[in-house]
C-alpha cells in the first residue's frame, strides 16, 4: 500500500496533543468534568473493570499496538462486559458474542450510534457511512447500500469476482520469483481493489500505478491510523484542542488532519465523477453507482447526492482493505499448515476432476474448503474491534449502568478466542466447523462482520470475493515455506485493521505445466 503519512503519524499526533493538554488545560478542569459526569450517573454500578488512574483513566494499562489483546485479558478477570476509561471517555468492552447480540442487536435502537463523531469531522471522515451518527442521514446512506448489496444483487457480480480471481492467479503465475512477497502482496491488493472498483464504479484500474487506486490507498492508510478510540480519546476529552491554529508550534496533528481530509475527499469525489463523466458520454460500464444514478429521481437534492457518494466510497474502501487482509491470513495459515492445504486441494480435485477451475456452483460440494474459509475469518479477525458503537441513552444491563454516550466496543478478537466454543483457539483447525459426518456446522463466524443495524452491509460481496480467490489459490498453487526456512513466529500489523506482516512464502504452481495453468485461468467465466 502506498504510504500517505509517515509511520509516526499516530505517535506525533499523540505527543503534540499531550503537550497542549499540559499547557492549556489544568487538572482542575478535568476534575470538574469527571465530577459532573459522576453526578449524572444512576446509583447502579458501572460494569467491572480495571481501576482507572486519576485523570488519565486506563491509558497506561492498554497494549497500544493490540488493545484487543488487553481487553480479552481483562475479560478473564472482569467478565464479558468491562468498563474502561480513557481520560474523559467512557468505554464499554463487550467480550462475548452473546452479550454483543443482546445489546447491539436486541437493543439496537440504543446502540446504533457512532462514537468520536467530532474527530471524524476533523479528519474528513464524517461523510463515510461507517462513521455517521444514527439518524436520517445514516438511513439514507444505508438505503443506497442495501439496494446495491442485498444478497440477490450481490450474486449478480459473481462473474466479475471469478474473472478478477483468475486475473490474480495469472499475475502470480507470471511472477518470475515465486518467493517475492512484496510482489505477491501487491497482486493481492490489486485484486481486492480492482474487484470492488469494477463492481462499484465500473472502473478497470491499470495494472500498475493507477491514479484512482493510489488515491484510495492513501485514504485507507489514513483511516487505519486515525479512527481508533485509543488514538482519538484525547481530542474527544478535550475538544478545545481542535481549535488550535494549524500554524501553532507543535500542532502537527492539525496539519496532518488537513492532509487526511484531502485524501478522503479525493477518494469520495474522483471515482464518483468518473462514473458521471462516463454516463454523460454514454460509455459507462454497468456498476452500482451508475445503477443508482440512473434511478435517482432527485437530481437537485444535494444531500441525497452527497449521501450516495459517501455510501459507495465507504463500500469501496472497506471492501478493498479487508479482502486483501483476509487473503493474507489465509496464505499464512496454508504456509503454516500444509496438511490442511493438501486436504482442501484434494477435495477440489475430487469435485473438478483436476481439468477445470472451481466456480460458485461448486461451493456447496466443498465443505472442507468452506471450513477453511470460516476458520480464516475466526483465526485472526482483520478488524479485531470492529467500528465502535455509542449508547444513545443510558441503559441498564444485568444490574450494571451503561452511561449515555459511552463508546461500545465489540471485541471480535475475544469472541474468536472463546475456548468454550473454539477449543485451542490459537490453533488453526478447519475441522472445528465440521460435524462428525463431515457436514458444515451452523457457525458462520458472523461476529467478524459486526452486529445489529451497523452490521457490514457488504458482507455477502466480501464473502464471495474472498472465497473465489481462496478456492483458486488452492486449485492452482502450493503455498509453502521457502527452502531452508524453518519454524517462524508470525508478526502482525496494527491499527484499526490488522493483517500478517511480511512472512516467508513460496507460491508455486501445482501443475508442472505453466502453459496449462495459463490456459485454465484465461478460460471464460
Amino acid at each position: 500500500m502506498t504510504p500517505s503519512l509517515s509511520s509516526s503519524f499516530h505517535e506525533a499526533m499523540s505527543a503534540s496533543i499531550k503537550a497542549y493538554i499540559i499547557g492549556l488545560l489544568t487538572a482542575f478542569v478535568v476534575a470538574v468534568r469527571l465530577l459532573k459526569r459522576n453526578r449524572s450517573r444512576t446509583s447502579l454500578p458501572l460494569p467491572p473493570g480495571p481501576t482507572p488512574l486519576p485523570l488519565v483513566g486506563n491509558v497506561i494499562g492498554i497494549k497500544t499496538d493490540a488493545p484487543w489483546v488487553t481487553y480479552r485479558e481483562w475479560a478473564a478477570t472482569y467478565g464479558d462486559l468491562v468498563y474502561s476509561r480513557l481520560l474523559n471517555l467512557d468505554i464499554i468492552i463487550i467480550n462475548s458474542e452473546k452479550v454483543a447480540k443482546e445489546l447491539l442487536e436486541h437493543r439496537s435502537h440504543n446502540y446504533s450510534d457512532r462514537a468520536i463523531v467530532s474527530i471524524n469531522k476533523l479528519f474528513g471522515m464524517s461523510t463515510l457511512t461507517a462513521n455517521i451518527g444514527y439518524g436520517d442521514t445514516w438511513r439514507t446512506h444505508r438505503r443506497f447500500l442495501h439496494q446495491a448489496f442485498r444478497p440477490v444483487a450481490a450474486a449478480t457480480h459473481r462473474p466479475t469476482q471469478l474473472r478478477k480471481a483468475r486475473d490474480l492467479m495469472l499475475n502470480l503465475v507470471e511472477t518470475p520469483d515465486q518467493e517475492d512477497f512484496p510482489k505477491h502482496l501487491k497482486h493481492l491488493q490489486s485484486f481486492a481493489t480492482s474487484t470492488i472498483m469494477s463492481i462499484v464504479y465500473g472502473y478497470e484500474p491499470l495494472p500498475h500505478n493507477d491514479p484512482l487506486v493510489d488515491i484510495v490507498e492513501k485514504a485507507s492508510l489514513d483511516i487505519s491510523v486515525t479512527v481508533t478510540p485509543e488514538s482519538a480519546a484525547l481530542l474527544v476529552s478535550f475538544p478545545a484542542l481542535q481549535n488550535i491554529p494549524a500554524w501553532f508550534p507543535g500542532a502537527s496533528f492539525k496539519r496532518n488532519a488537513a492532509i487526511v481530509r484531502k485524501h478522503i475527499s479525493d477518494m469520495i469525489e474522483f471515482p464518483f465523477k468518473y462514473v458521471q463523466d462516463e454516463m454523460a458520454r454514454g460509455t459507462a460500464t454497468p456498476s452500482m453507482v451508475s445503477d443508482a444514478l440512473e434511478g435517482f429521481e432527485k437530481a437537485d437534492d444535494i444531500d441525497e447526492l452527497e449521501a450516495m457518494k459517501g455510501a459507495f466510497a465507504t463500500a469501496f474502501v472497506a471492501g478493498a482493505e479487508t479482502t486483501s487482509s483476509v487473503l493474507l491470513v489465509f496464505m499464512l495459515a496454508m504456509v503454516l499448515h500444509p496438511e490442511i492445504q493438501k486436504r482442501a486441494q484434494a477435495e477440489i480435485d475430487n469435485v473438478t476432476g483436476g481439468d477445470r477451475l472451481p466456480d460458485f456452483e461448486d461451493r456447496s460440494s466443498l465443505p472442507f474448503v468452506e471450513a477453511v474459509f470460516r476458520e480464516t475469518l475466526r483465526w485472526h479477525p482483520v478488524i479485531p474491534l470492529g467500528v465502535a458503537h455509542a449508547a444513545t441513552e443510558s441503559d441498564v444491563f444485568e444490574g450494571y449502568s451503561i452511561p449515555k454516550g459511552a463508546t461500545i466496543i465489540a471485541n471480535a478478537w475475544a469472541m474468536s478466542r472463546d475456548e468454550a466454543r473454539y477449543p485451542d483457539a490459537e490453533e488453526f483447525r478447519a475441522e472445528r466447523f465440521l460435524t462428525a459426518d463431515g457436514a458444515l456446522t451452523d457457525d458462520t463466524v458472523s461476529f467478524a462482520f459486526g452486529f445489529g443495524r451497523r452490521v457490514c452491509v457488504g458482507r455477502y460481496m466480501a464473502d464471495a470475493s474472498v472465497w473465489s480467490a481462496m478456492v483458486h489459490f488452492l486449485a492452482i498453487f502450493d503455498l509453502t515455506k521457502p527452502d531452508g526456512v524453518g519454524d517462524f513466529e508470525p508478526k502482525w500489523t496494527t491499527g484499526l485493521g490488522t493483517h500478517p506482516a511480511p512472512f516467508p512464502c513460496r507460491i508455486a504452481p501445482r501443475s508442472p505445466s505453466s502453459a496449462r495453468l495459463t490456459e485454465m485461468v484465461r478460460s471464460p467465466v
